[in-house]
C-alpha cells in the first residue's frame, strides 16, 4: 500500500505517448547482500589512498562538473583531503558496492541494484534535459508529443514541424540522436520512453557526451539531447541551438521546478551509516552541498534545488527525492 501511495500504479509514467517510464524507484526495496559484504568496512583503492584521503568520492560526469567547486572550496575551508574521482553512474555503483568511496554521485534517481544496505541517497537537485538541433534548423520548438514521435520514427522530417513563422521546417530526413546511459535506473531519457526497444530503429546511439554535442553541430538534420552544463563544457567540439519544448526553454528553473518542463535528471549523491562504514567528515560534506546548491545559478543550468523543489510539492523521503508533484505539468 505504502509504494502504490507514494509511487503510484506500475503504469507507465503519465505523458502524452503513454510510452514514458517511472521517474523513481521504491526506496524500500533494497538490493539483498551477503552477510560477508556487510561486514565488510570501507577500503579505499589505491587513486584515494594516494592522496591521503580523508573522503574519498566517486562523481558522475554531470554531477562533479557542478559540484566539484563547492567541493574545492569545503577542502580549502576545512584543510580536509578530498579525493575526487570523475566517471559515469556505473562506476560510481561499481565503487559503492565495492565499498571503496563514501561518497558516490549520480545523474539518475537510484535504481533498485543501486539501493544497497546501509547506503543513503540525498538529492542536490534536478536539472532540465534539453533537445537542441544544428543552429542553421530554423526550427526553434517542439511540443512533447511531436518530441517523443520523432525518437519514435513517426515524425521523420523536419517538414512534417512548423517554424517560428508557421512555415513547414527543412526539407530534410530527421537525424534524431539518442544518448541511452543508464538503462536499468528510472528517469532521465526513460521519461520520454521507457526502454531502448521503444525508440526507432532510425537512430544512431552515440556513446559519450562529446560525441552527443558534436554530432548535432556537424548535422543539419540532426536533434540530440543532453544537459545545459555539459553543453556548455563542450562548446568547442560545435554549436547547436538549444529548442523550446512546450514553449519553455530548459534554462526556465520555474517551469522545471513547477514540472510544466517535463524531461530532466536527477542529481544524488550517498553517504554510508553503521559500523565501519559511516565518515563523519563525508556526511558533514553531502549536507554542505544540499545547502550550497542553493546558490548555484539555476538560469544558467535549468537547475532546481533541494528547497525548490519541496515548496512545489515535489515528494521526498528525508534527503531524497522519491516523487513528483501530483498532476503537476500534466
Amino acid at each position: 500500500f505504502l509504494s502504490a501511495f507514494l509511487f503510484g500504479p506500475a503504469s507507465a509514467h503519465e505523458t502524452g505517448s503513454g510510452l514514458s517510464g517511472e521517474p523513481f524507484s521504491d526506496p524500500s526495496e533494497l538490493t539483498p547482500m551477503s552477510s560477508e559484504w556487510k561486514k565488510k568496512a570501507i577500503v579505499y583503492d589505491s587513486w584515494a589512498e594516494k592522496e591521503d584521503a580523508d573522503i574519498a568520492i566517486s562523481l558522475e560526469q554531470d554531477v562533479y562538473q557542478i559540484i566539484l567547486p563547492l567541493i574545492r572550496k569545503y577542502e580549502k575551508d576545512t584543510g580536509l583531503h578530498i579525493a575526487v574521482k570523475e566517471g559515469t553512474c556505473g562506476i560510481a555503483a561499481g565503487m559503492l558496492a565495492k565499498k571503496s568511496v563514501d561518497v558516490g554521485g549520480f545523474c539518475c534517481p537510484a535504481g533498485k541494484e543501486d539501493r544497497l544496505p546501509s547506503l543513503r541517497y540525498h538529492t542536490l537537485g534536478i536539472v532540465s534535459k534539453a533537445f537542441f538541433v544544428h543552429p542553421a534548423n530554423p526550427v526553434d520548438s517542439l511540443d512533447e508529443q511531436q518530441l517523443t514521435n520523432i525518437y519514435r520514427g513517426k515524425i521523420s522530417r523536419w517538414s512534417e514541424v512548423k517554424t517560428p513563422g508557421g512555415a513547414p521546417g527543412p526539407d530534410l530526413a530527421i537525424r534524431a540522436i539518442a544518448r541511452l546511459h543508464c538503462q536499468l535506473r528510472p528517469g532521465h531519457w526513460r521519461l520520454m520512453l521507457d526502454a531502448d526497444k521503444d525508440f526507432s530503429a532510425r537512430i544512431s546511439e552515440v556513446g559519450s557526451i562529446p560525441d552527443m554535442v558534436s554530432q548535432v553541430s556537424a548535422h543539419k538534420d540532426a536533434i540530440g539531447w543532453e544537459v545545459l552544463s555539459m553543453v556548455e563544457r563542450y562548446k568547442s567540439l560545435g554549436s547547436v541551438k538549444v529548442l523550446k519544448l512546450n514553449g519553455l526553454l530548459p534554462s526556465d528553473a520555474g517551469a522545471l521546478a513547477a514540472h510544466r518542463y517535463p524531461f530532466y535528471r536527477v542529481y544524488t549523491v550517498t553517504t554510508w551509516e553503521g559500523k565501519n562504514l559511516e565518515n563523519a567528515r563525508a556526511q558533514k560534506l553531502v549536507q554542505y552541498l544540499i545547502s550550497e546548491v542553493e546558490r548555484l545559478d539555476a538560469g544558467r543550468f535549468g537547475f532546481a534545488s533541494p528547497e525548490r523543489l519541496k515548496k512545489a510539492g515535489w515528494r521526498f523521503s528525508g534527503d531524497e527525492l522519491i516523487g513528483e508533484p501530483r498532476g503537476a505539468g500534466k
